[in-house]
């Protein structure tokens, strides 16, 4: 290992989606096989998640920012920005939790993703986040003053740690590449909780349907989609992506899950011929690296991932349908296999592994 005394690390993924959770899986790994102490901070859902994993590491309870959605996207940008003050709560919050608790946990060194209260004035304090500039989807006026916002908030932190590649080849196009990074802002390649899936597939040909995200709009789009499938001429895999009943009568030629990850999961979207699922970041990683093509539904409302669809789409990554215009028959029938761009990210999946060992050897 790099560094011959173990530390104790604080990984804290934010519980915004379950995407932030699953990319710092390849952190907490990275950590373990350098021998060092790993602590999740989490709520219960993501620390059920992570001990299907890791189930030798160290958990300490710590609630996320509880965000909810409307199920109208006409008033998606109102109902988010109508939460600002509670987030800003929950920020002032987990950083009063994190003075009281750093000395108790002996935490030598803090990686926290997108949660910005988890600086600490003594201790090594890192963020992650792929958002060096927000879309707010209220055009550029209106993001400047919110960047202005967002980069006093990672000068708390000594390092501000991006998940995507410099230069004009990437995945996260301006939300990562902004006109002006913040001084203390560098890239670290991409993460995806895959990279050490040793996944077989079949090579089945079937439709995926691959659905997460908040509530309502994953329930919607459930909804939307299953009453569509019913009727597709061919075989449909639909992942729910939450705990919950199956439907009570399901035609034979799906195959229906409420939840499945790991290596299932892998080999699932790797027996695809075509997944549909969201545009979430974490997302748009897993599948770069499995090489596998997808029609991207962003989250109506959700502003980053209606960005993302539209980037990806015209960067000829991937293909991207709105939800109010899904049509899956069409969707199939126009569908054309975009993602060809898997060699141009193959070898940017490690790069991360340089920057966590300089930094925790400095520690």
């Amino acid at each position: 290992m790099s560094n011959k005394i173990p530390k104790r690390i604080l990984v804290a993924p934010l519980d915004w989606g379950l995407g932030h959770t699953t990319r710092c899986l390849p952190i907490i790994g990275y950590l373990k096989q350098l021998e060092h102490a790993v602590i999740v901070a989490c709520n219960q859902w993501q620390r059920s998640f992570i001990e299907n994993i890791y189930s030798d590491i160290e958990f300490v309870m710590l609630e996320g920012y509880n965000i909810s959605y409307t199920a109208k996207a006409s008033l998606s940008y109102i109902n988010i920005f109508s939460q600002v003050p509670g987030i800003c709560a929950s920020i002032k919050k987990e950083h009063t939790w994190l003075a009281a608790n750093a000395a108790t946990l002996k935490i030598d060194g803090i990686i926290s993703d997108n949660r910005y209260g988890l600086y600490h004035q003594h201790i090594p304090s890192v963020i992650m986040t792929h958002q060096a500039e927000v879309q707010t989807g209220m055009g550029n006026r209106a993001n400047r003053i919110l960047q202005k916002m967002h980069y006093r908030f990672l000068a708390h932190f000594n390092h501000v740690w991006i998940p995507d590649v410099k230069g004009d080849i990437n995945l996260g196009g301006r939300l990562s590449h902004p006109i002006q990074l913040p001084a203390n802002a560098s890239y670290i390649g991409l993460l995806s909780q895959f990279e050490n899936v040793a996944a077989k597939s079949n090579r089945d040909g079937y439709l995926l349907i691959l659905l997460s995200g908040p509530e309502p709009q994953r329930s919607i789009l459930q909804g939307i989609l299953w009453e569509q499938v019913i009727h597709y001429k061919g075989k449909v895999v639909f992942v729910a992506g939450k705990e919950c009943n199956a439907p009570s009568k399901i035609p034979d030629h799906i195959t229906f899950y409420s939840r499945i990850g790991g290596a299932m999961l892998a080999d699932v979207i790797l027996g695809a011929s075509i997944v549909v699922c969201r545009s979430g970041y974490s997302t748009v990683m897993d599948l770069m690296l499995l090489n596998r093509g997808a029609l991207l539904i962003p989250t109506p409302g959700q502003t980053e991932q209606e960005y993302l669809a539209s980037y990806l789409s015209e960067s000829r990554f991937f293909t991207a349908a709105a939800q109010k215009h899904i049509d899956i028959n069409q969707a199939v029938n126009n569908f054309r296999y975009t993602n060809s761009h898997h060699a141009l990210f193959a070898d940017k999946y490690l790069l991360y592994r340089e920057v966590v060992a300089n930094w925790v050897s400095r520690i």
